[in-house]
């Protein structure tokens, strides 16, 4: 700050020596230790010295440039037929007859390889050319006389013509620059910044002395474009710039577009930083605003949240809203995006989920095996059932007819457990996961991924005996059934509570069990016995047909009753819904139809309610237990 301060107090002091015009000896147009031609400028007018201020510097030149080029006729029109040139013959060409200087060797260079990415040519024959070579003598043996920005914008070329960064004059290049870092501007050092980071990745050591400088220097950071540049492409390198990339992003989110909006909120899912300041903002301005969104902005938006878990009702309800006419002219894989992203956000948006059901019927040709995959995924995963649910799921099986046996065994054990949760799951699919030769694969696996498999396969195997009566195996072998115990679950305040309250109304810890895992792969939290005067009996007296190894014989007493309680914790639930997901109502299921009388403990009273302790009544818990349903005895 203060090196800015002092540059435009010598600008007010310079222009008002400079008032009249006069003959400036070349030495102040110099660097200090050049050696100065004794050659007087000649007349200048008064505007080149005024447009020379410090914020012309953006642009990235400095004084002795401005003056440079605009003193010498020939200097121009050779720059001229540079940038107007179309072919490297053309540039080649110049070099033969101009004598060049090291500015208008690496301008040379610059358009070389702006004319190589811009017509696709072959970089290998213009590296091989003898006169090429030359250019890039002039410029090693003239490398301090080059311009900043000339050598930026030379460097950047070089790299991207594919010169051998063990070469001589390369590292020559590479030398000169991180010697000029602290005579640089900072659009300089964003713009060389940008390009390592994505030409050169994270170990370019220059990238590193370029980005200690944009940390030093970040107060200069000035407009949004530059932010969102650095958030983009140069943020990950670094977690202190990005730190202030962040504090100035929300600084500066009022004047953000929509499409700044979906690049940093894109920088900060692929870097997993949940900056909530600055999401909160940038939401407030985005429903504010009003903005109209393009498809490609409501897409990545949604996938940010999603990956980023940051939940912002209204936006979620703007982007559904804005995305419901889109639906019918979208691709496969942006269909599929879409629904995977409001499934991780736990958001259903019944009209668009409709429109995307009605889209898969009318697409079923162009939706691949993987694409239905993905959007049964999150139907299940939301527990949606379609209006037209016949007609979809009839053209379903139609389309995985014939092709399970292509799907990888973990997509394909996904697919049938989330068939199982929408209760679509028929016996070719059941026994193709149920067979011998298919869980075999997983025996022994104590990997994270084998045991989220194996407990899945654990759910569609209770799946094939409570709810599909017509199904006649294969089974699960019995030593597959005992699910891993989890490891690190904390007691929430709602699992303590109810274990309290229950363990006063028991009397006896015989009459009770907690957080009993059963032969189906869910955990009652709870569990008892009730006579038909609703008293609590001892279990361990009594055939349990649910779990693994049973501790009694007998068989319950006529009108007995077993009840189970399960817990209900905020996550179980749809976002701002009381709808529990997928999972467990799949979960509530299976433990109903094993023949048990179920009892919700829930701590969502309302979408935003802390968990709260359970309220039971004192004698012989009679008033939670509601009226005997049809349910499925067990089998045994």
């Amino acid at each position: 700050m203060a090196a800015r301060l002092v540059r435009r107090c010598c600008w007010r002091h310079f222009g008002a020596f400079v008032s009249t015009p006069s003959a400036v000896p070349a030495s102040l147009l110099v660097p200090v230790g050049k050696v100065a031609m004794t050659r007087a400028l000649p007349q200048a007018p008064l505007t080149l010295f005024h447009t020379s201020s410090p914020s012309s510097w953006a642009d990235g030149f400095s004084v002795k440039e401005q003056v440079e080029d605009s003193r010498n006729p020939e200097h121009r029109v050779i720059e001229e037929l540079i940038e107007t040139a179309t072919g490297p013959q053309e540039l080649f060409q110049l070099s033969e007859l101009h004598v060049l200087n090291s500015n208008q060797a690496s301008l040379i260079i610059t358009q070389l390889s702006r004319l190589a990415a811009e017509k696709k040519l072959e970089t290998e024959s213009i590296l091989r050319d003898e006169r090429f070579q030359q250019l890039i003598g002039i410029t090693d043996s003239q490398i301090s006389q080059v311009w900043n920005n000339t050598l930026v914008n030379l460097l950047k070329s070089l790299y991207s013509l594919g010169v051998d960064s063990n070469r001589r004059e390369m590292q020559s290049v590479e030398q000169e620059v991180l010697w000029r870092l602290r005579r640089l501007t900072f659009r300089q050092l964003t713009s060389l910044a940008e390009f390592l980071a994505v030409k050169q990745g994270k170990e370019n050591k220059l990238l590193h002395e370029v980005i200690k400088k944009l940390e030093l220097r970040w107060t200069e950071l000035e407009g949004t474009r530059t932010v969102v540049t650095l958030m983009g492409k140069v943020g990950h390198v670094s977690s202190a710039l990005m730190d202030r990339l962040e504090d100035k992003a929300l600084e500066l989110a009022e004047q953000f577009n929509p499409d700044d909006i979906r690049k940093i909120t894109l920088a900060l899912a692929y870097q997993n930083r949940r900056c909530v300041p600055l999401l909160r903002a940038l939401s407030y301005h985005l429903i504010q605003k009003h903005y109209e969104l393009s498809l490609n902005v409501l897409m990545d938006l949604i996938f940010a949240y999603g990956k980023l878990n940051f939940h912002q009702p209204q936006v979620f309800q703007k982007i559904a809203t804005d995305l419901h006419p889109h639906v019918s002219a979208m691709t496969p894989v942006e269909v599929t995006r879409c629904i995977r992203s409001f499934a991780l956000l736990k958001w259903l948006s019944l009209p668009l989920f409709e429109a995307i059901a009605q889209y898969v019927v009318d697409n079923t040709k162009r939706l691949s095996v993987t694409h239905l995959c993905g959007i049964i995924l999150s139907f299940a995963r939301l527990n949606f059932h379609p209006s037209g649910s016949e007609d979809f799921f009839n053209m379903v099986h139609g389309e995985f007819q014939g092709q399970l046996g292509s799907l990888e065994p973990h997509l394909l054990t996904e697919l049938v457990w989330s068939l199982c949760v929408l209760q679509q799951a028929k016996a070719p699919y059941l026994q193709r996961v149920l067979a011998p030769d298919f869980h075999a694969r997983i025996q022994g696996d104590q990997s994270l991924k084998a045991q989220n498999l194996r407990l899945k396969l654990i759910h569609i195997n209770a799946a094939a005996k409570l709810e599909s009566p017509d199904y006649r195996g294969p089974f699960l072998p019995a030593e597959m059934l005992s699910a891993t115990e989890p490891v690190g679950e904390k007691v929430t305040l709602l699992q303590s509570s109810l274990q309290e309250a229950l363990g006063g109304l028991l009397g006896s810890r015989d009459n009770g069990r907690f957080n009993v895992r059963t032969i189906y792969g869910w955990q009652i939290d709870a569990e008892m016995v009730m006579n038909s005067e609703n008293k609590p009996l001892p279990l361990k007296d009594f055939a349990a047909p649910h779990l693994l190894h049973s501790e009694g014989t007998k068989p319950l007493p006529p009108g007995a009753r077993r009840v189970a309680f399960l817990r209900w914790e905020f996550p179980n639930f749809s976002n701002r819904s009381k709808d529990l997901l997928g999972r467990y109502v799949m979960a509530r299921r299976h433990v109903q139809a094993a023949g048990f009388l179920v009892v919700d403990v829930s701590s969502r009273g309302s979408p935003t309610s802390a968990p709260s302790a359970p309220s039971l009544p004192a004698p012989g818990l009679a008033a939670v237990i509601p009226s005997r349903p049809r349910v499925r005895q067990p089998e045994g």
